[in-house]
């Protein structure tokens, strides 16, 4: 192994005022790790040996950030300090020698900013510490930057002279967001009568109110049973999530509850109730198809707009009208595929779909970096093109870089340009993708193939936000957000060493996952009456009509080339289709260039587990040799028994055996 300047890990001046908190119950170890800090100039506000010690120590002192043990003495464990943790806004990295799934399992749902192996060399701590520190400033930055935007976009509709079922419509729209849902139910809770008005989402920009006579329709129960049901139920008087054996046992509580998910298919929902005018009291219910959607941090967020939703409940329970006029935000169902401003070329109403649509707007506003991950031809391109059009950056370049098609002699100069004279044939000043992306967005394609060296230099460039031109004396300054896109699983090329771990938990900030086609079949209508429309357009005939044999025949098919497989295999449809039909789809030829596979999942691992990977692979490579020439100690660079150590701890050995 290289030192930290050879991988590309530079402390910053921006470390030195950084407090860190040790929670460890070794004494060697714990002293070990606030040497590695306060040598690389972290100030170390304590050493913890217990649960109870931390929080104490947290009440005097609070830290920027905490190594968390996950195994500690007494009767709690690091695992319930991270919760407690989690609900002070204090970041925290793992350290632990326990690689038992059903530990790392409850681990990853605290969301930590990374996780470190014992024993630890320095190069591990301060790298994943750089991270960390990294990913909680964008964290933070993401967090603020949801509230004041929602703020911002429901204010807008109190400064309005929106009427009540449009106001809840316009609301609907705007917290999905942040605020995912199927249904949403909104009213004031009262003790004789079901007065609550329901939004349902029909798709991505079709929202429909539901009142007490259209859930009667819907549910075919009368008005009269309904209002029953609702007297019979427990009020809940805080905000509270409800999923899997909580949300049943709330059914038992509150039958409303139960004849609304039965009906639109709920298995989970957030219940925020607020006060107004300390004596009535007005509930938002978000009801989700999908299990454990919600979180505290929904709460959090609903809970720092809660004035503002206090405001948007006077404004459309008041008669008072603002001259402002507001659009009204449902939208009539047509024939034609809805595509939303921001969206354009990207066809789909389905939930995974919408999901997608979600993940965009949450994170174009911010600077926060983007790794979009799919299998080919799912359309990764189009997910980055909208987050830069609906990004503050939209006036400015989106410079698209395919990493895979990069020479490696050429890399450097064509994304950091060089200078006149710099090496031979270099006749004129170049400037480099970077440079011309300065303001904008930089997405950079099929990450997963740029070479290691590339990988170290991009590095920099992200940490410093510089860039030096080959040949060049000074650095220039630049401002580009980065996207990234792969269809490979980062994970698996950081274990095998061809992907940098610094550089990928630096690009995973905020990943987006873009499903396959077949995990969205009920989009493959719409894409193909697309494709046909485009196609036909640019033959200059009259598009014509699928066939239910040939509608059958596509939504059969697994489309293991995705969206671009079916782009093919429309327009070669067109071109053999004579008259106004297409009465049948040809899929020999593409059953043979896209043979069926199994896609892997994408999955976020810990940096224990990459270690545990990448001591693996090396090991299967060296055909189990540990020690000697050619062992794995050798090329780990490490001492043979730290290598016998970890792989005792990390449970390797009968997996090598």
């Amino acid at each position: 192994m290289k030192n930290s300047a050879d991988n590309g890990y530079e402390p910053v001046s921006s470390v030195l005022k950084k407090r860190i908190l040790i929670v460890e119950d070794q004494f060697i170890e714990a002293h070990d790790l606030q040497l590695i800090l306060e040598k690389a100039n972290y100030e170390v506000t304590g050493i913890a040996r217990s649960v109870e010690q931390a929080l104490e120590q947290i009440e005097i002192e609070k830290p920027d950030l905490v190594f968390l043990d996950i195994m500690l003495k007494g009767s709690r464990n690091g695992i319930e300090l991270a919760h407690c943790l989690k609900e002070k806004n204090i970041g925290f990295i793992f350290i632990s020698a326990n690689s038992s799934k059903s530990i790392l399992d409850q681990a990853k749902t605290t969301h930590p900013y990374g996780f470190i192996v014992k024993p630890f060399r320095d190069q591990d701590v301060l790298t994943t510490l750089e991270i960390a520190f990294y990913r909680q400033q964008y964290s933070l930055e993401s967090q603020l930057m949801q509230q004041f935007q929602l703020q911002k976009e429901i204010t807008e509709i109190v400064h309005s002279s929106i009427k009540k079922e449009d106001a809840l419509l316009a609301f609907a729209k705007i917290i999905q967001t942040y605020i995912p849902f199927d249904y949403v139910e909104a009213g004031f809770v009262a003790s004789t009568h079901y007065d609550q008005l329901g939004v349902i989402r029909k798709n991505i920009d079709l929202y429909q109110i539901v009142d007490l006579k259209k859930l009667s329709q819907i549910s075919e129960v009368s008005e009269k049973e309904i209002n029953e049901t609702y007297r019979k139920s427990k009020i809940d008087k805080n905000p509270i999530i409800y999923s899997q054996e909580s949300l049943i046992n709330n059914f038992q509580e509150a039958p409303i509850k139960a004849l609304i998910a039965h009906n639109f298919g709920i298995k989970s929902y957030l219940i925020f109730p607020i006060s107004i005018a300390t004596i009535q009291s007005y509930h938002f219910t978000f009801y989700s198809r999908n299990l454990n959607i919600y979180t505290q941090e929904n709460l959090k967020l609903l809970s720092s707009i809660e004035h503002t939703l206090s405001k948007f409940i006077n404004k459309i329970y008041s008669n008072q009208e603002v001259s402002m006029p507001v659009e009204r935000t449902e939208i009539k169902k047509s024939k034609s595929v809805n595509i939303s401003e921001g969206f354009e070329g990207i066809i789909g109403n389905s939930s995974q779909m919408i999901s997608v649509f979600n993940y965009i707007r949450k994170v174009a506003p911010s600077d926060t970096s983007v790794l979009v991950l799919g299998e080919s031809g799912t359309g990764k391109e189009k997910i980055a093109q909208s987050i830069h059009a609906l990004s503050p950056r939209k006036d400015k370049p989106l410079v698209i870089i395919n990493c895979g098609a990069i020479p490696e002699n050429l890399a450097e100069s064509l994304l950091f340009g060089h200078e006149k004279g710099a090496f031979t044939g270099a006749m004129d000043r170049r400037i480099g993708k970077f440079e011309l992306a300065d303001g904008g967005t930089i997405f950079l394609d099929e990450i997963g193939e740029m070479s290691l060296e590339l990988q170290v230099k991009l590095l920099r460039v992200l940490q410093e936000r510089e860039i030096e031109r080959v040949g060049g004396m000074s650095s220039l300054k630049i401002d580009v957000r980065i996207i990234a896109a792969t269809n490979k699983n980062l994970e698996e090329e950081v274990a095998a060493g061809r992907f940098r771990m610094d550089l990928y938990y630096r690009l995973h900030v905020f990943p987006i996952l873009v499903p396959s086609l077949k995990k969205r079949k009920e989009d493959i209508p719409d894409l193909a009456n697309h494709f046909i429309k485009v196609y036909s357009e640019k033959m200059g005939r009259k598009a014509p009509i699928l066939s239910d044999f040939a509608l059958q025949q596509i939504m059969n098919y697994n489309w293991p080339g995705n969206i671009r497989e079916l782009e093919h295999v429309m327009q070669r449809a067109i071109l053999l289709t004579d008259g106004n039909t297409i009465k049948e789809i040809e899929l020999s030829m593409s059953s043979k260039i896209h043979p069926e596979q199994t896609a892997e999942p994408f999955s976020i691992k810990t940096i224990l587990e990459n270690e545990r990977d990448y001591i693996l692979y090396i090991l299967k490579k060296c055909n189990g040799k540990i020690s000697g020439a050619g062992g794995a100690a050798e090329i780990l660079d490490i001492h043979p028994s730290t290598l016998n150590s970890k792989i005792k701890k990390l449970e390797i050995k009968r997996e090598i055996s």
